[in-house]
């Protein structure tokens, strides 16, 4: 799969996680692509949550893997 094309499956999934993150003050920005890891800046109230990491891996990550081939694994920068 080209970059281009990755990276625009991704933020589309991402459009879609925005809405649950946002219910709860939170947000999510898309930060870079590379081998199959994306890489996220969590924003608002999900930046200082101490579940942070349980969203990343539990809600995004298996998103993001159910939704775009190719995607690996994600990471909080």
């Amino acid at each position: 799969m080209e970059m281009q094309e990755l990276k625009e499956q991704v933020e589309a999934a991402l459009e879609r996680i925005r809405n649950a993150l946002r219910v709860e003050g939170g947000d999510v920005e898309l930060v870079d692509i590379k081998d199959g890891v994306v890489k996220v800046k969590l924003q608002g109230s999900c930046a200082g949550c101490p579940f942070s990491q349980m969203t990343l891996k539990n809600f995004i990550e298996k998103e993001l893997r159910k939704d775009v081939s190719g995607v690996t694994s994600v990471e909080a920068v």
